[in-house]
């Protein structure tokens, strides 16, 4: 398959740059893969589409403040992202200066904390904190807001950018179709009979990184940590399995208990676990549209985009919901 198979054209202001007024005051965009039939709801309709038939899976990661500024030990500018903390003081960052990172140089980030550089690993840095590497993001670090929203975090987005049952620190994005959820939106599902269970899957910075081959087969998708209770796989079994999430997804979908994940999902791959889905819009060329259509068929995916767009729906993390039955 193509790249050009996955595009699509957005206007610029559908991008939502802020979250709706309240969580659950979005949209909802309902679509039967197998019919191809789209219905207008809001979200707040979404516990009527559940019943004891139902186990809703949510992704408890919770989003560590990773984006930090400083400067290089020759005074130039730098941003360091931290893509993953791999033990107290040692983590792997994405980099922003004028000149590549090589091993041995020394940066001060946040309010003065050295930090030196161990080498390279592929596209990252390898980097060593003079304090522990969560303790001074805590204390130093900003929301990492997806490149598409244009202002800078402030403590709408520290409290927005987080699910109300985030738990488990260690994404660098959010599970974005989580967001939409509140307490009172959970219980009514639950009173409705449908099973709430949990996973982690830290959401890493490449989730943001488009596809650049042309044939998509060709594409290696980034690795991310994940881990599925046993307790998780008992409450689904013999359910239907609603992901709320493409991340909660790619976890069911590879089939381990704790391990790293790197499942590409595009049309043509064989669903073994998840039935239904609740995601958000994504961006035209991404692997989450390639996942969506897969899931959906990728004409019932135009459509519904076409139809999205043409009524004015919320695009990407901050935007309005879909929810996606399976197509056979």
């Amino acid at each position: 398959m193509k790249l050009a198979d996955f595009d699509y054209a957005l206007p610029s202001q559908l991008i939502a740059q802020h979250p709706a007024k309240e969580r659950g005051a979005s949209r909802l965009l309902h679509l039967d893969g197998a019919s191809g039939a789209l219905r207008d709801l809001a979200f707040a309709d979404l516990p009527d589409l559940v019943d004891a038939r139902d186990a809703l899976v949510l992704n408890n990661t919770r989003v560590i403040k990773a984006r930090l500024f400083g400067r290089k030990s020759t005074g130039g500018r730098i941003e360091l992202f931290v893509e993953r903390i791999l033990g107290e003081c040692d983590a792997l960052a994405l980099t922003q200066s004028g000149h590549p990172l090589k091993a041995g140089h020394r940066l001060s980030v946040g309010d003065g904390v050295a930090v030196e550089v161990l080498g390279r690993e592929d596209d990252l840095v390898r980097v060593r904190f003079a304090e522990p590497v969560a303790q001074v993001l805590e204390r130093c670090g900003s929301v990492p807001l997806p490149p598409y929203i244009t202002h800078p975090p402030g403590p709408e987005d520290t409290e927005r950018y987080q699910t109300v049952f985030a738990e488990r620190p260690g994404a660098v994005a959010a599970p974005t179709a989580g967001l939409h959820f509140d307490q009172d939106m959970l219980k009514k599902i639950q009173s409705r009979g449908a099973t709430i269970a949990k996973l982690t899957l830290h959401v890493g910075a490449g989730t943001f990184q488009p596809v650049r081959t042309r044939i998509i087969e060709e594409h290696r998708m980034h690795s991310e940590r994940y881990f599925i209770p046993k307790s998780t796989r008992q409450m689904i079994s013999g359910k239907r399995v609603l992901a709320v999430g493409t991340t909660t997804l790619r976890a069911l979908e590879s089939n381990a208990g704790s391990a790293e994940t790197d499942l590409f999902i595009y049309p043509g791959f064989r669903f073994r676990v998840v039935d239904r889905l609740l995601t958000n819009f994504h961006l035209p060329k991404s692997s989450l549209l390639m996942l969506v259509a897969a899931f959906a068929g990728l004409e019932n995916i135009r459509r519904a985009y076409a139809h999205a767009i043409e009524e004015r729906y919320r695009f990407f993390s901050y935007g309005d919901a879909m929810l996606i039955e399976r197509a056979p």
